[in-house]
C-alpha cells in the first residue's frame, strides 16, 4: 500500500473512528482529541502496518489502546493539588477506610492463626503476594480449590472479627 493509499484509507475511516471515539469517551471534545491522537499514532507507526491486512481493525485497536492508556494515566494522576501547608493531608488516604482499621494487627493475626491449616496456609500465601497459580503449584492443589479456600478464609475471618466491632 502506498503512502497516498494509506492516507486515503485513514480519511475514509474518519466517520467510523469518530463514532467509536465518542462511544468510548461519551464526550464530543474528548472524542475529537482521541481521534487526533489515533491519527497521529497511525501516521507515526505507518511502517508497522502490514499490507494486505485490515486497516480498519488496526486503527480501531490503536484507538482502543490509546483510550485505555489515557484512562489509566488519568486514574494515576487523580490527585488534588494544593499549595497550603496541609497538602500531605489532602493527598493521603484516610487511614480509617481499610478493613483492619477497627482491629489491631495482633487481633487479626490471632484469628488467622486459628484457621485450619487447609485454609490458613493458602490465605497467608495470598496475602504475602503469591498468585493463585503459584499457591496451587506449591501446595499441589487445583487453582479452583485455592480460590475457594481463600474466599472461605475471608468469610471465616469476617465472622470471627465481628465480635470486635463496637
Amino acid at each position: 500500500m502506498t503512502t497516498t493509499q494509506f492516507h486515503n484509507a485513514l480519511i475514509e475511516l474518519e466517520p467510523n473512528l469518530e463514532r467509536f471515539a465518542y462511544s468510548l469517551t461519551s464526550n464530543p471534545d474528548d472524542a475529537l482529541d482521541l481521534l487526533q491522537e489515533t491519527y497521529l499514532k497511525a501516521l507515526t507507526y505507518r511502517d508497522k502496518f502490514e499490507d494486505d491486512t485490515n486497516i480498519k481493525a488496526w486503527t480501531f485497536t490503536i484507538m482502543k489502546n490509546t483510550f485505555i492508556n489515557n484512562y489509566r494515566k488519568a486514574i494515576k494522576q487523580n490527585t488534588t493539588f494544593d499549595s497550603s501547608d496541609n497538602q500531605y493531608l489532602m493527598n493521603s488516604r484516610p487511614e480509617n477506610n481499610g478493613p483492619e482499621s477497627m482491629y489491631s494487627h495482633s487481633e487479626i493475626s490471632k484469628k488467622v492463626d486459628e484457621l485450619d491449616d487447609d485454609f490458613r496456609i493458602p490465605f497467608q500465601m495470598h496475602t504475602s503476594g503469591y498468585k493463585y497459580k503459584e499457591i496451587a503449584d506449591k501446595l499441589n492443589l487445583k487453582i479452583g480449590t485455592v480460590k475457594s479456600r481463600i474466599f472461605f478464609s475471608r468469610q471465616k475471618l469476617m465472622q470471627a472479627l465481628e465480635d470486635y466491632q463496637d
